[in-house]
């Protein structure tokens, strides 16, 4: 079986991206649901997986929008789809709810967020106020 020229790769892709979003936003495995309030918009209970970086693995950013050094310390990962295709904005504020259904949010700016096969990752730094 041979793979038709223009049409197999981007086939492989959106099968690897309906993969890699079954496998990886598994609720009972990895993800969890939160509220994610971004750009004025409410995007509630949606799968997310955030994690937490290990300290030598945060980095320092001197940051656009402030005058300080500010720490990443959490990568979020979630569907494109899930944040109605919006995706979030290096130095914008993004806010998340601790837990499903938990009134208390954190407030984090975006150190940067790559979308790939529909998948995102949000680098979050905290917010000192």
């Amino acid at each position: 079986s041979h793979v038709e020229e223009g049409g197999g790769m981007s086939a492989f892709k959106d099968a690897v991206a309906a993969d890699v979003g079954r496998v990886f936003l598994n609720l009972d495995e990895f993800a969890e649901r939160h509220t994610v309030v971004y750009d004025g918009e409410t995007y509630e209970d949606i799968p997310v997986v955030i994690t937490g970086l290990h300290e030598k693995d945060r980095r320092q950013l001197q940051s656009d929008h402030a005058q300080g050094l500010y720490l990443v310390s959490r990568v979020m990962h979630c569907t494109l789809d899930d944040l109605g295709g919006n995706q979030p904005e290096k130095g914008c504020r993004i806010r998340i709810n601790e837990r499903e259904g938990g009134s208390f949010f954190h407030d984090y700016y975006v150190a940067s967020s790559i979308c790939e096969m529909g998948m995102l990752r949000v680098e979050l730094e905290d917010v000192d106020e």
